[in-house]
């Protein structure tokens, strides 16, 4: 089978999933406190050519491309005020801590709410905690003050969807919180969509390698193998 249809495959794949990447960041534009990822890709091997007849050396084909990894960008990112008073952002390094079912979770998202108990909660419901591991209660008038909540260091972070990281504490950071306030999303819109039509344009440069590598082939079996002595 031709080589380039395997090579041209394996690019629009990459690229696939590149476009998922793109897309997830960019639906999260106004996501308080996201983190956008950067997908690599890179070669997964090279067959050395050669003239049969000489043995002089032709050179590289590469054998296609894949995604090597995504990697997750946790520079901070502006912090806006809001007014609202379960509003909170960290200004520095660190990351608020929530209990989830399946166990802790960090994030910088720190748009909270009220439980019916009085317990800080983040959107979905789980308590957010405070440095030293117990749930933050508000105080009777319903706020909260900032300085409750704990602001943890973490190592091994990995996204787990949900605005959620796992990782492991690592003591307390450096960054403070502040109320009234939300950290804005780590993306960048307008790059993110340069990104896309790039990314879009490598796979229609796939798509169209592998047409004129379609058509070459049928003018191959229809018009060369039709070719009499």
């Amino acid at each position: 089978m031709e080589r380039g249809l395997y090579i041209a495959a394996s690019g629009m794949l990459a690229q696939t999933r590149r476009q998922d990447q793109l897309a997830n960041d960019l639906a999260n534009g106004s996501t308080p406190g996201y983190k956008p990822d950067r997908s690599t890709v890179r070669s997964f091997g090279e067959l050395l050519l050669s003239n049969r007849a000489s043995g002089a050396v032709v050179g590289p084909l590469g054998l296609g491309v894949e995604v090597d990894r995504t990697v997750t960008s946790l520079a901070p990112a502006p912090i806006r005020d809001t007014g609202q008073p379960l509003d909170f952002a960290i200004e520095g390094d660190g990351w608020f801590a929530v209990r989830t079912p399946r166990g802790v979770r960090f994030t910088r998202n720190g748009q909270f709410t009220l439980d019916g108990r009085g317990f800080l909660v983040d959107q979905l419901g789980n308590p957010v905690l405070g440095q030293g591991g117990r749930p933050v209660r508000a105080k009777a008038d319903g706020t909260v003050d900032p300085a409750r909540i704990g602001v943890f260091a973490a190592t091994g972070l990995r996204k787990q969807g949900d605005n959620y990281f796992t990782g492991a504490a690592a003591g307390r950071a450096p960054g403070s919180v502040r109320g009234g306030a939300l950290e804005a999303s780590g993306v960048d819109p307008a790059r993110t969509m340069i990104d896309m039509i790039a990314s879009f344009r490598v796979f229609e440069a796939g798509q169209k390698a592998i047409r004129t590598i379609d058509e070459t082939l049928g003018k191959a079996a229809n018009q060369v193998g039709s070719t009499s002595g």
